[in-house]
């Protein structure tokens, strides 16, 4: 009986996490994680709000959205907030990119306005829906993703991430991905103001989770980006961006290893999970 309920678990959480992402090491962890998987299912009810915070400052408009993965094919969840269930589980209210192909991304803004270029400062959070996997507070079910803003919606420029061979679920082995930390950030069970999101907790996480990216960081020299150039990174790092490009990782080149594609996670049905993205600052 206990080995078919563990069944069950596991089943049930392969659906409400969108892919058979790796398992809890043990039957009672496996067990426990249902309380909080059914928590995220009753947060999904009440979250987003039918009118979002306004001085939230979410991408609010969607410029391209080719995916069609079932069940989480409406690119409106990409821009109607976050919605984070916490450090164990991921949100359901989220757009899906597919693994590979014109699927694989999505292109938002903020509606004409310019995401300012904070003095040192992260400028920008990705929310996407990974979440703790085991007692490592370093090891999570992710889904990668590159990110590459834009000013004139043409010329991309990214942060050169890179991926160190070993552990998949390895936070550290990930740099200058989206799609990295937990969301904790949730409009109607743990709301917060736009200044409290982008307060450091330490070890790159912040306390709405998410990811963040400061601009200053911006590498002309990443060989993903399309026509970006020394001089269009610097125009973006003066003026600030209108337009930001999300791809899942398994459909972009690792350059560090040749040709091949960055890894995805085995089971995977589907790529990045985009939750909503916030400014620190519009003009």
């Amino acid at each position: 009986m206990k080995s078919n309920l563990i069944f069950i678990l596991s089943f049930l959480t392969c659906l409400w996490t969108f892919s058979c992402k790796p398992s809890a090491s043990s039957n009672d962890e496996a067990l426990a994680a249902l309380i909080p998987l059914l928590g995220a299912s009753a947060n999904a009810n009440v979250c987003p709000k039918s009118t979002l915070p306004s001085e939230i400052l979410l991408a609010n408009t969607i410029i391209s959205a080719n995916a069609n993965v079932s069940g989480f094919s409406d690119p409106s969840k990409a821009i109607n907030g976050v919605c984070g269930a916490g450090e164990l589980v991921g949100s359901l209210d989220v757009y899906a990119l597919e693994i590979t192909g014109s699927g694989a991304s999505m292109i938002l803004s903020w509606g004409g306005r310019t995401v300012k270029n904070v003095t040192d400062s992260i400028d920008f959070i990705v929310y996407d829906n990974s979440f703790r996997i085991s007692g490592d507070s370093n090891t999570y079910a992710m889904d990668p993703s590159v990110i590459q803003v834009s000013l004139d919606g043409s010329k991309y420029c990214g942060f050169n991430p890179s991926y160190t061979a070993g552990n998949i679920n390895l936070i550290a082995n990930w740099q200058k991905f989206g799609g990295l930390r937990p969301v904790f950030y949730n409009m109607t069970t743990n709301p917060l103001s736009n200044e409290d999101l982008f307060i450091s907790t330490g070890g790159n996480f912040l306390l709405g989770g998410g990811d963040g990216f400061d601009l200053d960081d911006l590498d002309p020299n990443d060989p993903n980006d399309v026509n970006c150039d020394t001089t269009t990174a610097n125009d973006i790092k003066a003026t600030g961006f209108k337009f930001i490009k999300i791809t899942s990782a398994s459909n972009v080149t690792n350059h560090a290893d040749g040709t091949n594609k960055f890894p995805w996670p085995p089971g995977s049905y589907n790529g990045s999970d985009i939750d909503g993205v916030v400014a620190r600052d519009l003009q």
